[in-house]
């Protein structure tokens, strides 16, 4: 069995590596200019990784041979060679979701995918490589019956190079089996009810493929990754990249094009995994909430001869964030968080959208609401997300489903901080995202492991990625963190202010557990959830209702109104607050304290919600 391995670096820089895995799709798939297929019937047919797009890819999402495997007994079956299986499903919705077509929400530990594959004639002779963008949660890959590959991790991304297997432009039998058993408390699986019914703030569980499944081809020598960094005050980009194979003969060239005026600055040097190519921008243009300017970059591997055998195309933006003086800094300015908590759950797809332009619909319902930016809520969003949020000039902070497991359970801590490092990865070239936070509201049993796996988390994130901010756990109990954060659900506006103030004989600020938290440094402190409050609109109340909201939910529309807008100006006219987020951008099932319905449509007069969250922080000269 042939698994690619994932780099982890924890405290001072261990080395974690990633497993990856593999699927498949049909010979006869055309793709257009943009990169998308042709095939009407491919659902989510864009590009899945718009910050590393090759030319040379197919979308291998829609109709998949598919199976629950009940008693988990697929392999006596001998399901890894099955050429059919009982049923179909649409890829890649979770056979939970409606999408998917199969819509079974009982417990599935067990389940099966198999697809016939045949990679286009001109692909014959180079490195061909299988993208999962996620399977929860254990998976793993058998072509023509014969096991290629295995990935853990319910919310990151793997690949497989199966060159060996379907580099012959002959159709081959593709299988996935797909592992979840979400009550072992050992796996992270956030929002996902443990109880057959959702419940509270737990909802309709997500098992097996729910991102886009790919394909592409590469030159054997291709350009496996790249960490974009972008130096703010020193006006340049630094690229650190990492090929399948090098060459001493070949070079890579990074072209930076500013697409108004189509200037242009290029580097090269020659293959070399880890050696950094600098590239200096003259009169750059920062990116930036309300001017979010992003840079084409082009990579390009050229052999000894001259010719591009390689092509990458990507983008960039100027930014730089850092914390000073009790606040957080965007290009070298204060900025006040007014951010939104989206948790990403659709009534139909569950964690997948139905559509690209649904993921762009919430960012910018969120902008209409008043907001400038969200906390991703126990869920790994979808890059095509993170790319709409560079677009559009949307701040986010990336979180893990953290939930399902415990900083102090050995296994599960593994299981977090392996997936952790994989999902930053990914993910750490992306502008819009300022902050990484793994952990939420979690309790202490163990002291001692609790507080090694806070300490690791941290440094685990500061080792991928040192440029952003860490909230090792969003509220409750923090070890070491970068972001002082506490979660509030008081209903009343009075009492709520009261509890924000500043008590010098309290530590100075509030917090959930004054006695297990650290002692608060002078870190940006923000109120990472307050709000909550429970509205169901007339035309949706219904005698049995399970609808859940914190505290007491308001008598009419203008008591909901009235309590909101009190909760935003106790928050504002404290100094030491550099920041808050709102509980939540939509209902989410039974959760019903959204500013939105759970199907995206209107719940109040969004003038008047978005008067009230654009409110200015008094602390706050700037225009944020």
């Amino acid at each position: 069995m042939r698994t690619i391995r994932f780099r982890h670096a924890i405290a001072v820089a261990l080395c974690l590596m990633l497993n990856t895995t593999i699927n498949a799709q049909d010979k006869d798939l055309a793709m257009t200019k943009d990169n998308s297929t042709t095939d009407a019937s491919i659902p989510r047919p864009e590009h899945p990784r718009p910050q590393f797009e090759r030319s040379e890819w197919l979308n291998l999402n829609g109709q998949w041979a598919f199976e629950i495997d009940e008693a988990n007994s697929g392999i006596d079956r001998n399901l890894p060679k099955a050429e059919k299986l009982k049923d179909t499903i649409t890829v890649p919705f979770c056979p939970e979701s409606k999408e998917s077509g199969v819509a079974h929400t009982d417990f599935m530990n067990s389940v099966w995918y198999q697809k016939f594959v045949q990679i286009p004639s001109e692909w014959k002779g180079k490195r061909i490589l299988l993208h999962f963008g996620a399977v929860d949660y254990i998976a793993t890959l058998y072509v023509d019956g014969k096991e290629i590959a295995r990935h853990v991790g319910g919310s990151s991304p793997f690949d497989a190079d199966v060159t060996q297997q379907l580099g012959d432009a002959q159709p081959h039998n593709v299988v996935l089996h797909a592992e979840d058993y979400l009550r072992d408390g050992h796996q992270p699986s956030g929002k996902q009810s443990t109880q057959f019914n959702s419940y509270g703030c737990f909802y309709t569980r997500t098992t097996g493929i729910w991102q886009t499944v790919w394909m592409e081809a590469t030159d054997r020598t291709g350009l496996k990754n790249v960490q974009i960094i972008p130096n703010f005050d020193s006006d340049s980009f630094s690229f650190i990249p990492e090929f399948y194979d090098c060459s001493s003969s070949h070079t890579l060239r990074v072209t930076v094009t500013d697409p108004e005026t189509h200037a242009s600055a290029k580097q090269e040097s020659k293959q070399a995994n880890g050696a950094v190519l600098t590239v200096a921008i003259k009169n750059p243009k920062p990116w930036e909430p309300g001017h979010p300017f992003l840079y084409d970059v082009a990579f390009e591997v050229v052999d000894e001869n001259g010719k591009v055998i390689d092509t990458v195309k990507s983008y960039a933006g100027m930014r730089k964030v850092h914390t000073e003086n009790g606040k957080v800094y965007i290009n070298n300015k204060p900025f006040f968080l007014r951010l939104v908590l989206d948790q990403g759950f659709y009534p139909t797809g569950i964690w997948t959208a139905p559509t690209d332009k649904a993921l762009q619909e919430d960012i910018q319902m969120s902008m209409k609401a008043g907001f400038n930016g969200a906390r991703l809520h126990q869920k790994v969003f979808e890059e095509r997300f993170h790319y709409h949020a560079d677009k559009l000039g949307y701040l986010t902070w990336g979180e893990m489903p953290s939930w399902g497991t415990r900083p102090d359970d050995e296994l599960g801590a593994r299981n977090m901080l392996d997936e952790l490092g994989q999902v930053i990865l990914r993910d750490r070239n992306h502008p819009s995202i300022i902050a990484w936070t793994p952990w939420n509201e979690h309790f202490i049993s163990n002291r001692e492991a609790f507080a090694r796996t806070m300490e690791n988390s941290y440094a685990l994130c500061h080792a991928l990625d040192p440029s952003r901010p860490v909230n090792d756990s969003s509220g409750w109990i923090h070890v070491k963190t970068d972001l002082y954060t506490a979660h509030n659900y008081e209903q009343n506006p009075g009492k709520l202010d009261e509890e924000m103030a500043w008590n010098d004989e309290n530590g100075g600020v509030y917090r959930n557990y004054p006695n297990e938290n650290a002692a608060y440094a002078g870190q940006p402190y923000i109120l990472d959830e307050f709000g909550g409050i429970k509205w169901v609109p007339e035309d949706r109340r219904t005698a049995d209702s399970n609808a859940w909201g914190y505290g007491d939910a308001p008598q009419t529309i203008d008591e909901y109104y009235e309590r909101l807008q009190g909760m935003v100006t106790a928050l504002n006219k404290h100094p030491h607050i550099a920041g808050w987020c709102f509980t939540q951008l939509t209902d989410v099932e039974q959760e019903n304290n959204g500013i939105y319905n759970y199907d995206r449509t209107l719940k109040f007069d969004m003038k008047r919600i978005n008067d009230i969250f654009s409110t200015p922080a008094q602390a706050f000269d700037m225009k944020d």
